[in-house]
């Protein structure tokens, strides 16, 4: 069995006043983008996952309490004023939130 979807259109289904139910100006496109652009990808949420230590989906509980052992761990002061640690799990706590909502 196919899983092919195949739509067809006919002229007068592009003809003003055909939907009249339909209007594309009471759709906010940009909105619609900003939420997806907002969400982390599923690599990412693995590269995080993996950053974290996590093997399982964590809770925002397991973030929070990880999250302040390894802030301990990559501060800035601790590693000799690097932050590269330190920004990327501020960024990888970031995308773990987004990604549990």
């Amino acid at each position: 069995m196919s899983n092919e979807f195949k739509f067809t259109y006919t002229q007068g289904d592009f003809r003003q006043g055909a939907n009249q139910n339909f209007d594309f100006r009471d759709f906010d496109f940009n909105n619609f983008n900003q939420q997806f652009a907002q969400r982390p990808g599923l690599g990412e949420v693995e590269k995080a996952k993996e950053f974290f230590g996590f093997t399982h989906t964590p809770t925002k509980e397991e973030v929070k309490k990880r999250y302040k052992e390894l802030a301990r761990k990559y501060h800035p002061d601790i590693n000799n004023s690097d932050d590269s640690l330190m920004q990327e799990l501020n960024h990888y706590k970031d995308v773990l939130f987004q990604h549990l909502g």
